[in-house]
């Protein structure tokens, strides 16, 4: 698709006739990746837009491209861009990586203070958010919130973060800390120079913190596998 002919800003008001088409590809895009999403609403994502913490991309023909939102924790000292999603006509466009430079631009403007902080089980957000600025870092690094981390309950993938008290989980945690960060050039380079170690990495995460579930469901029903395999297989 030609970019010339997509707009993207801060979500207005009128944006909301879009709220149902939004979370649906949330949805239906999660489950075709094969990975777990806290689920949202129509009306969260209206309320989103109320508060002017929403950016969306539209075609000059006011077609619906993609969306992302701010969530903030801990009396707004953490913020987290969430939600990022593409209609699938316009992937691989480069779209997602412009909602992602607005939507931190936004929350740099809103909460200039705040640490951004991200999850993501997919390499592609990894390198758009490290051309940011962001860096890897452990669980330990984000908000501890209990409204944050009640935001995964319905995700697939729920049972896994229980199991290692909120340390881990098939996603990796990503953060830009206004007050100690290395430049964007710094971690661009980091992610260019380690991208297929950084491969290995997740898929060696995700068959490690399976594992302990794929013994008990082999013990349980006589090795069928439970709906959170489905998703990997």
């Amino acid at each position: 698709m030609d970019n010339q002919h997509i707009i993207i800003r801060v979500a207005t008001a009128a944006d909301k006739v879009y709220s149902k088409t939004i979370t649906d590809e949330m949805e239906s895009s999660a489950a075709a990746r094969g990975t777990g999403i806290a689920k949202r609403s129509p009306d969260y994502i209206e309320m989103k837009i109320d508060e002017g913490k929403a950016v969306i991309a539209i075609t000059d023909q006011n077609e619906w491209v993609g969306f992302c939102y701010i969530e903030t924790w801990s009396h707004g000292e953490y913020v987290a861009n969430s939600g990022l999603i593409v209609a699938p006509a316009f992937r691989k466009s480069g779209v997602a990586k412009n909602i992602k430079k607005k939507i931190f631009n936004l929350s740099r403007q809103k909460y200039p203070d705040a640490k951004i902080f991200g999850l993501t089980t997919g390499l592609a957000v990894m390198k758009i958010n490290s051309e940011l600025g962001y860096e890897p870092v452990t669980y330990s690094e984000l908000t501890q919130d209990d409204s944050f981390w009640a935001g995964c309950k319905s995700c697939v993938n729920y049972d896994i973060l229980v199991s290692k008290d909120r340390k881990n989980c098939m996603c990796t945690a990503m953060l830009y800390d206004p007050k100690d960060h290395y430049e964007p050039e710094e971690t661009k380079e980091f992610f260019d120079q380690n991208a297929k170690g950084l491969e290995r990495l997740l898929r060696f995460k995700q068959w490690k913190l399976l594992r302990p579930f794929m013994k008990k469901d082999k013990d349980g029903n006589g090795g069928k596998p439970k709906s959170l395999f489905h998703y990997f297989s």
